[in-house]
């Protein structure tokens, strides 16, 4: 021991003078020592001496001792603090440049006080190097690291809370806290208080009672919580937080209540210990008393002392340092620092053997607290702390209330630095901070634990504690600007005890949801610079660990759902592991080994208790514990099943456009103010899947007392859940009424309703429950339904509010379910693999599919996934050629029916039974176990559906349904053993099949099942009988039929089908599994017996609607078939082919016929009563449409035409009331007035012209333009009119007189375009100069100038404009092909629609401003959705470019016009859902199909059709891959290839069989406009054109060589080429209407003929047979070259255009036209030989077969049909159609519905319109459009005939020509002698003979 050293023992003995002077010996001892380690025992020595002298000077009042200890202590600290520095430099500290600033170096050392004060002398006077607060260089010159991390103050977070009305029940204690608050602050008139708070104050200060309520329920909640047993930490949370509410009374006896609690808390309860921390924290220091925290402190010691070293211990050891941070941060009087020290001193000093850095952190922590506390100013006490300025820096934190100055407080920070003493836990922290940095990490780890443990035993207040006090008081006010600042300029900031200080709070911050997503990622950024930049915040391994523990449970964390920091700090987490440092990665190493300590992290109160205290005062039910049970049930439930994201499309409109995610939409929708989420989607597209996922994952995220509750309803299992289905739902849970009014009036809900469909609801759930009503449930509602159940006009059965709301609700969103892709399959049937571990493996798996591109669409539906996976091994070897195979849904059904029921069996003979079930198992096995299942399955399907209308859950319950149909299913053992074995479920006493598709699979098997037709004869299955006893064994005999089921016999069908009793009509999928069967032999026969026997009896129509309905789903075409008399009424007969069928006398009522090809069809006396078409009217003219618009209330419909005129027409009936004539040229803009009285219209002709609706006649003619009218539009005010002309002006005037009022000037070229805003303030103009101008109508200025449209000099610019609904959009549409939005207000261009591929004429809002409809001169009509910018619908297969668009007012339909003269009228809500089929660019014929190429500028498919059926096989696209369009195809001769010609430049050779391109063929520099084989196939010929001329290149098809090249300079435009028989020849035919024959490189040829003026000469077609070749041409003429004899035959007959040309094998020439007909022609006579007619539009390709023995025909049309023709050669060619692949549109023509029965009016006049003919009515309907032309305007007469409808007309002008007819004829008879009796007898024959024939 050193000289002058004393023993424990000895120094006990000494006096208080002794003790000093020993004291004073080991300093001077020290100050002598040369080795710093000696020097620091003598120090510890001095300290025990100078406590010993301390402790007795105490008891002996002795003040001359007490100044001499006190003297000594500052010498003892001086000295210390020289031992620091020293040992600094031995540890290799270094400045670090960058905070060089902010190291700080001790001042001068002063004397010691007496004998010993002359010894002392200076180890380090390095005062020189010493900065000043004000010669600090300031942080923001090194903010590049930085300046990204809180870069400015936030406000402080905050929780929105609602104020109560008076006697209203409190949702939760934080409300009464709020209101609390606002009633004890004195607000003054500046005060921010919104008016709703201003408000509430004001009458709550009026109403007493209320505001004695408010108060005493405070107290109430604190006497509830004393008499709480428990007190967990969801009741201290509650009751903590009324603290800074409470006056001093309640606050004393709060705390008494947490004294009283932990005292006789018989096991240690951390929750209350931290709970009192918190309660003295935010305490009123006037409330504090200081020996009631004495007294705290002391029990806390005695708790500590009680509790061992456990993991309870850190959180006691936090709540310690917070009990003290509350006693450092007030100004609490009259506390005794010694009794505080002597509280925990026992307790601190056990720490000090603690090997945990968090535990012993936290021990310094609590000691720095108490240090800090104030006393009562003893002496000796005062001089302990040297000089009043050293202790301003703790009073400062006691101003907490007014926020924190940070110059002041670093000031502070650096008095306590340089003045305190540094003591034994600065032995780290000091010399880091006035060194820099420690030479290794081990080192520091050792001095930081070594520090803080001698820091327990030393009385020095340090400056990390005070500065991380100050960190928390920024943080709490958002200042985290300032907070960074203080961080970064605190003298101790490279003290490691602060750093870790630090890191904890950054953690805090990130883990806090209160906290926004950007301050929290700046939390965690911070951390990750002080990990990374060891220069700037030093090497601390500690502190570095403690980081990544940090982040590592910010990456493992679910405080909040949204978990924004998670991912952060994972990212960051992998960064920092993988830094490439070698002691880093030793750290990082260490680390992992150890493996990471979850240390607390203190983020906000815990959630409220369940019930809560407030809910207890105000005696509110418990319901939090049941919702718990709902959450643990509902999110345990079928974890482990595969599920992939699926994605979804916008709506049923939505055919086209990106996917996006369903789930992110829905929980997007969850945020918003909508109220329905509707979920649509096919049989198995996965909506219950989604749903329980859904489910899932929002009680995952929900937050207990507050959180909106997700509801998951099963519809179908509840009765009527139209009423109280919320109701139903809880109490099937078990909720007391009580608590469900609880729920219903406090909290919110999420409903998921699944299964809309399988309950067949017809009610709009919404609305019949009454959801969101004053006093009902507050809701929001996800609900599915199937898209086939719902059909067209389906919004009013789920939107909230008017049901006669057509368009999109503000308050319904909607999505459909898209299929998988190719990559989410791939996912599935990984998961699958490793889910369920079957023994095929995924490629196996994915193999299979690829060779069977059916069954690959078919699995893009997961549910039709899962089920394939699980069958397909049984169903064949992997590696097989599954390419022949067909795949089915009803198929798969089998498999899997079968499969399962194989298990079962399985299982069921493993399972133990009584004596009974085993003998009733055995004999159902020896009978055939599966097959008795099988036929379970159809019983228990049938009984649904005949006994429960279908509805899918069945109710059993013994007692009450002995002896039904229920008991007879399912109570026998037999039964029951079955109902086990079968795929069905059981909840309860509720009985179901596991999904639907099986339910509905059942009924189908038993209309028909294929097992069964072959063993019917002799077995069968029965049902047994109602009274049967359920307790004997059940037999399975063969005896009888089953009385539910389809039989099929050779006498007539089975009366019992399902077909006879239930029409299959809502039924959609049965329909389609009963139609994949159709094409067996004895299904197919048993089908059209019940249609032929529906001609005897009438008890048969039923079975007759549905079976011709599931032969139509399933593809049958009735081709000439004789139906006459047959009764189906409800069938769907929509898209069936019936051509020349002979529906006399049939019984059709409410049959649906929407697409339906009735062709030449006979319908005479046919009854069509509530015949629906699902079409509208097309308006037809021989002029050209140009322009069209509706009137403001939608009555009227104007169509300004080409040829001058416009015609009006009602919108009621469709008929056409005026024709203005007047306008010498096109009439370009037509529109209404607001009123509808006025047309105003414009015109090529330079003129504007104002119409009399009423009278038809004009009032004013208005010619000031100098150039061509093009637009004209009323102002919403209806009292100006603007035009727009070729002259550059826009023209406002009078909208009655047609004056002028001003010019608008600016375009500077012609304008074509203008609309007034709904406002009618702005004007929007476009013009050919490609801007769109913004006008300002009150003083006519431009305000804007858009000029985002492209252009060049030959095409137009803006072709039309349009202002949205709502006013803040215009839309404009140019000749760059694209749709434009602008932004009004910004004047930006916010979305461009792209998709048209020609120039855009128009465009047009819907009403609900969420859609645009666009026309273009490609020939297509599309429907954009606005906010997406995606193409929701693509009208195609139109035979002219739409010039005109319109919206109708109500937003129901679109009409649009095109150059053909046609306006066709369309209903999104029937169009939508219409299959699209685009034109038919070519049919090519193959062996092996038909392949039907349809080219558009977007993309090029490929249709394979079967050539004996027409049955579609599949659909490739050759578009996007390709990187081009396809322009032009040919077929090679024996049909396995077709050759691509390509916009690109390119020729692709496409294999038939894989649909893959085998070769491209590059070398031509321009569009590919034409490709040809030769008759070998060896040789494809392709044209293209250059510049110098047209290019013909041939090339090699197996090598794909070029062979030879050929240049024809100066001919351009050549667009089509053939190859003769014997491949000698080429043809080249041009758009001059000259064919070139060239042989091998030489011109031989040149053919041309004639054309009429007013026709073009193009050559359309042209192929060669044998010495002829055959040229279609534009001019509507067939020419006929004959190349031996060089002679020109030019056939004529079409009517239009001839498209296309071929010859077949036998010679026959056929030429198709735009005229719709294709003519067959003699080649030799040059004779037309027939004209096939009737065809819906025009023909634009045609091929023969390559048979000989038959002469069959394909043509392919422009909506896209595709029809097989047999023509057999005679005197005239017969020909027969064959079958149709027809569009989906209606085709009547020639159809005879002469005499039919219960059409109305508007369908009659869409039939004649549509080319169907027959009857009186029809005559009618011609003769009276013709005699109203020849009807003069002028006489008044006419304009009443014009408005009547054909019946009055006929009524009033037929009986005025019959009444003078028969008077003529009257006088005739008489003048020849006859009596007037014999006249009037003649006349009264002649009538009844007219009467007879019509």
């Amino acid at each position: 021991m050193a000289s002058g050293s004393t023993g424990p023992s000895s120094r006990k003995s000494l006096s208080p003078q002794q003790a000093l002077e020993h004291a004073n010996v080991c300093l001077q001892n020290a100050l002598n020592a040369k080795d710093p380690d000696i020097a620091r025992v003598h120090c510890h020595d001095a300290e025990v001496s100078l406590s010993q002298a301390k402790k007795d000077a105490n008891q002996t009042d002795d003040q001359t001792v007490t100044k001499g200890i006190a003297t000594a202590y500052i010498d003892l600290g001086n000295l210390l603090e020289s031992l620091d520095r020293a040992r600094a430099k031995k540890l290799g500290y270094a400045h670090e440049p960058r905070f060089a600033e902010f190291s700080r170096h001790s001042g001068p050392m002063q004397s010691f006080s007496g004998s010993s004060r002359s010894l002392m002398r200076s180890q380090d006077d390095s005062s020189k190097h010493a900065f000043t607060l004000e010669q600090r260089p300031q942080r923001g010159e090194d903010t590049t690291v930085l300046g990204h991390i809180f870069d400015v103050n936030v406000r402080p977070p905050t929780i929105k809370i609602k104020l109560p009305d008076a006697d209203e029940t409190l949702d939760s204690t934080l409300q009464l806290v709020y209101c609390l608050s606002l009633l004890k602050t004195t607000h003054s008139p500046d005060d921010m208080l919104d008016p709703v708070a201003q408000k509430w104050l004001q009458d709550t200060k009026k109403n007493t009672d209320e505001y004695e309520r408010l108060h005493g329920m405070a107290i109430d909640v604190i006497e509830e919580f004393k008499r709480d047993e428990r007190k967990d930490a969801k009741a201290v949370a509650e009751v903590v937080c009324l603290t800074p509410v409470l006056d001093k009374k309640a606050f004393q006896g709060l705390l008494e209540g947490f004294y009283t609690g932990i005292e006789r808390s018989s096991s240690l309860n951390v929750h209350q210990i931290e709970g009192l921390a918190q309660l003295v924290q935010g305490a009123d220091p006037a409330y504090l008393v200081g020996k009631d925290l004495v007294k705290l402190l002391e029990l806390l010691n005695t708790r500590l002392m009680e509790t061992p070293q456990a993991p309870q211990h850190m959180q006691l050891t936090l709540a310690v340092s917070h009990v003290l941070d509350a006693i450092a941060d007030t100004n609490v009087t009259g506390l005794d620092r010694n009794e505080l020290h002597e509280a925990l001193s026992s307790y601190i000093e056990g720490l000090k053997k603690s090997s945990d850095p968090f535990l012993v952190y936290h021990a310094a922590y609590a000691h720095q607290a108490l240090l800090c506390a104030t006393d009562d100013k003893t002496t000796w006490q005062a001089a302990m702390r040297h000089t009043g300025k050293v202790i301003q820096g703790i009073p400062t934190l006691a101003n907490v209330k007014n926020g924190l100055d940070l110059t002041e407080f670093i000031h502070a920070l650096d008095g306590i630095h340089q003045k305190d003493f540094p003591g034994a836990l600065n032995d780290v922290g000091a010399v880091t901070s006035t060194c820099g940095r420690v030479t290794s990490f081990a080192e520091s780890d050792r001095s930081l634990l070594e520090s803080l443990k001698e820091n327990l035993c030393s009385d020095c207040k340090r400056d990390w504690y005070a500065a991380l006090r100050g960190a928390d008081i920024l943080i709490r006010d958002g200042e985290l600007a300032t907070f960074k600042r203080l961080v970064c300029e605190a003298p101790c900031r490279l003290d490691p005890a602060f750093l870790w200080g630090v890191c904890q709070r950054l953690g805090e911050m990130a883990a806090n949801p209160i906290w926004d997503d950007n301050t929290r990622q700046s939390a965690v950024a911070f951390l990750g610079e002080i990990y990374r930049d060891d220069e700037a915040w030093g090497r601390h391994a500690i502190v570095k660990q403690w980081i990544l523990n940090i982040l590592m449970q910010l990456f493992s964390s679910s405080w909040d759902a949204s978990n924004v920091h998670a991912s952060v700090a994972g990212t960051l987490l992998r960064e920092l592991v993988s830094i490439q440092d070698v002691e880093k990665s030793a750290l990082c190493q260490a680390w992992k080994e150890k493996g990471p300590t979850c240390y607390p992290l203190n983020v906000t109160l815990p959630d409220i208790a369940s019930p809560s205290l407030i809910d207890r005062v105000q005696r509110r039910p418990d319901v939090e514990g049941k919702i718990r049970v709902i959450k643990e049930n509902r999110t345990r439930e079928r974890k482990s099943d595969v599920y992939i994201p699926p994605r979804a499309r916008s709506g049923m409109q939505a055919a086209s456009g990106s996917p996006f995610s369903l789930m992110d939409k829905v929980k997007e929708f969850l945020d918003s103010d909508q109220k329905v989420f509707l979920i649509l989607g096919d049989s198995g597209a996965g909506k219950s899947t989604f749903c329980r996922q859904l489910e899932r994952e929002l009680w995952q995220d929900y937050k207990e007392g507050t959180g909106r509750i997700p509801l998951h309803i099963n519809l179908p299992t509840f009765d009527k859940p139209e009423h109280d289905m919320i109701f139903k739902r809880l109490k099937r849970a078990d909720f007391s009424d009580q608590q469900i009014q609880e729920l219903k009036h406090h909290r919110k809900f999420i409903l998921i309703c699944d299964g809309y469909d399988e309950c067949r609801q017809t009610h709009n759930l919404y609305t019949s429950n009454r959801l969101n009503q004053p006093g009902e449930w507050d809701v929001q509602m996800v609900i599915s339904c199937r898209s086939t159940y719902i059909g067209s006009d389906y919004r009013y059965r789920f939107q909230p509010g008017d049901r006669n709301q057509k368009s999109g609700s503000p308050l319904l969103q909607e999505a459909v379910l898209a299929p998988f892709s190719t990559d989410q399959v791939e996912d599935y049937i990984n998961q699958f693999v490793c889910i369920r571990e079957p023994h095929w493996k995924a490629e196996d798996y994915k193999q299979a599919l690829d060779l069977n591109p059916d069954l690959m669409e078919l699995v893009k539906k997961p549910y039709w996934m899962a089920l394939t996976l699980d069958v397909l091994p049984c169903m064949v070897d992997p590696g097989n050629d599954l390419s022949k195979k067909s795949a089915s849904r009803v198929l798969l059904l089998d498999h899997f029916v079968e499969q399962w029921l194989e298990r079962s069996k399985k299982r069921l003979g493993e399972k133990e039974m009584n004596p009974q079930e085993r003998t009733a198992f055995e004999k159902l096995s020896a009978e055939g176990f599966t097959s008795n299942g099988i036929r379970y399955i159809k019983m228990f399907a049938t009984a649904i559906y005949k006994e429960q209308d279908g509805h899918p859950v069945v109710k059993y319950s013994q007692p009450v349904d002995r002896g039904t149909w229920k008991d007879n299913l399912l109570g026998p053992i037999e039964m029951q053993l079955l109902y086990e074995a079968c795929p069905l479920s059981r909840d309860g006493h509720r009985y179901q099949f596991i999904h639907r598709s099986l339910l509905e699979y059942g009924l189908a098997r038993a209309v028909y099942d294929p097992q069964g037709t072959r063993d019917r004869s002799s077995s069968s299955m029965r049902m047994p009988s109602m009274d049967s006893s359920t307790d004997h064994i059940w037999s399975l005999g063969f005896s009888s039929e089953p009385k539910y089921m389809a039989v099929m016999v050779d006498e007539e069908p089975d009366l019992e089908s399902p077909l006879m009793w239930r029409n299959f009509e809502n039924d959609h999928f049965v329909v389609q599994l009963l139609a994949e069967r159709a094409h067996e032999p004895m299904f197919k026969e048993q089908l059209l017996s019940y249609i032929e026997y529906s001609k005897k009896n009438k008890e048969w129509c039923t079975a007759a609607a549905n079976a011709i309905t599931i032969l139509v789903r399933g593809g049958e075409q009735f081709i000439g078939t004789d139906l006459r008399g047959i009764r189906i009424p409800g069938a769907d007969l929509s898209y069936g082919v019936f051509d020349s069928v002979q529906f006399q006398g049939a019984d059709m009522r409410d049959v649906k016929l929407r697409g339906a090809w009735l062709r030449e069809t006979n319908l005479r006396n046919a009854d069509l009563t509530g015949v629906r078409f699902d079409e509208l009217l097309c308006l037809r003219d021989d002029s050209s449409v140009v322009s069209c618009a509706y009137s403001a209330d939608g009555k009227l419909f104007a169509v300004g035409l080409e040829q001058g005129n416009i015609k009006v027409y009602l919108t009621s009936n469709w008929k056409r009331i005026w024709t203005l004539k007047g306008h010498t040229s096109s009439v370009s803009s037509v529109t209404f007035s607001l009123d509808g009285d006025r047309i105003a219209s414009a015109s090529s002709d330079k003129s504007i012209r104002l119409w009399e609706v009423g009278s038809g006649a004009c009032a004013h003619v208005v010619t000031d333009h100098s150039g061509a009218a093009n637009c004209v539009a009323y102002s919403p005010q209806g009292d100006q009119l603007v035009s727009a002309s070729d002259d550059k002006t826009l023209r406002l005037r009078d909208s009655v007189t047609g004056c002028r009022r001003w010019i608008l000037s600016g375009h500077e070229k012609g304008v074509r375009c203008v609309a007034y805003s709904p406002k009618g303030n702005l004007i929007a103009s476009g013009g050919d100069d490609a801007t769109v101008r913004l006008w300002n109508v009150g003083n006519g200025l431009c305000i804007h100038i858009l000029r985002d449209h492209q252009t060049d000099a030959c095409l137009l610019g803006v072709c039309s404009i349009a202002f949205s609904p709502q006013g803040d959009q215009v839309a404009s549409s140019g000749s760059d092909n694209t749709i434009r939005i602008w932004n009004i207000v910004t004047a930006e261009c916010s979305k461009v629609l792209s998709g048209h591929g020609n120039r855009v004429m128009s465009v047009a809002y819907f009403r609900n401003g969420d859609q645009v409809a666009s026309g273009s001169l490609d020939g297509t009509l599309r429907v954009w959705d606005v906010k997406s910018g995606e193409c929701q619908h693509t009208w195609t297969g139109l035979s002219t470019p739409i010039n005109c668009v319109a919206s109708s007012p109500n937003g129901d339909l679109i009409a649009f016009g095109d150059s053909g003269g046609t306006v066709r009228l369309l209903d999104l809500s029937v169009e939508t859902s219409r299959p699209i089929q685009e034109a038919v660019a070519e049919v090519h014929y193959s062996p092996k199909g038909v392949l039907v190429a349809s080219c558009t500028h977007a993309s090029s498919t490929i249709r394979h059709l079967d050539a004996e059926t027409g049955l579609h096989r599949k659909t490739t696209t050759v578009g996007g891959s390709i990187g081009g369009t396809v322009y032009s195809t040919a077929s090679s001769p024996r049909g396995n290839q077709i050759c691509l010609g390509c916009t690109n430049n390119d020729i692709l050779l496409w294999d038939v069989e894989t649909r893959n391109v085998e070769k491209t063929l590059t070398g031509h520099t321009g569009m590919i406009y034409n490709v040809a084989y030769s008759p070998e196939g060896d040789r494809i010929a392709s044209s293209s054109e250059e510049d110098q001329g047209s290019v013909f290149k041939i090339w090699d098809t197996k090598t794909g060589e070029l062979h030879h090249s050929l240049l024809l300079i100066g001919v351009k435009s050549i667009k089509k080429i053939a190859i003769s028989t014997d491949g000698e020849l080429l043809a080249v035919g041009s758009v001059n209407g000259s064919i070139y024959l060239l042989c091998d490189r030489t011109w031989l040829d040149t053919i041309t003929w004639d054309a009429p003026k007013d026709r073009d000469s193009d050559v359309s077609s042209l192929v060669f047979s044998g010495v002829w070749l055959a040229s279609g041409r534009k001019d509507w003429t067939v020419g006929l070259w004959n190349t031996q004899t060089r002679t020109l035959k030019v056939l004529k007959g079409h009517g239009h255009v001839v498209l296309c040309v071929a010859f077949s094998p036998k010679g026959i020439l056929a030429s198709g036209s735009l005229d719709r007909t294709v003519r067959l022609w003699d080649v030799e006579s040059g004779q037309c030989r027939r004209v096939i007619q009737n065809i819906q539009e025009g023909v634009t390709s045609i091929t023969w077969s390559t048979t000989l023995d038959v002469n069959e025909l394909f043509t392919g049309c422009q909506d896209g049909t595709v029809l097989k023709w047999q023509v057999v050669e005679g005197k005239s060619y017969d020909v027969h159609l064959r079958w149709g692949a027809t569009s989906a549109s209606l085709n009547v023509a020639g159809a005879s519905i002469r005499g039919v029965n219960g059409l109305n009016r508007l369908n009659k006049e869409l039939l004649w319109e549509r080319g169907a003919t027959g009857g009186l009515d029809y005559l009618l309907y011609k003769v009276k459009e013709k005699t109203l032309v020849l009807i003069p305007r002028k006489i008044p007469l006419g304009d009443i005939l014009r408005k009547m409808d054909t019946a009055l007309y006929w009524l009033v002008v037929g009986s005025s020509y019959a009444f003078i007819a028969v008077l003529v004829i009257l006088l005739a008879l008489r003048l020849l002698g006859l009596a007037w009796t014999v006249c009037v007898n003649i006349l009264s024959l002649v009538y009844n003979e007219i009467k007879s024939y019509f």
